[in-house]
């Protein structure tokens, strides 16, 4: 948790949180629900976009090294 301290403060409008170990790509905005600016329309979508943006290259990047490895592994002998 200390490590986000600098993140929010140099980027809290694009900061993005990474749930590692999961089978599937999880990417959040950096920040809370702000239920105080609801309806008010004062909410940046940036780290949201920010979000989507990483699990679109992460997705891109997973498929990429999916199909590097298939293409390294020898044909079944046994098929």
């Amino acid at each position: 948790d200390q490590g986000l301290i600098p993140v929010k403060l140099l980027a809290f409008d694009r900061a993005v949180n990474v749930t590692i170990g999961l089978p599937i790509i999880r990417t959040s905005p950096d920040h809370g629900t702000a239920f105080d600016i609801v309806g008010r329309n004062k909410a940046d979508p940036g780290s949201m976009r920010s979000a989507i943006g990483l699990a679109i290259d992460l997705a891109i990047k997973r498929k990429a090294a999916a199909e590097a490895l298939a293409a390294r592994q020898p044909a079944d002998p046994h098929p």
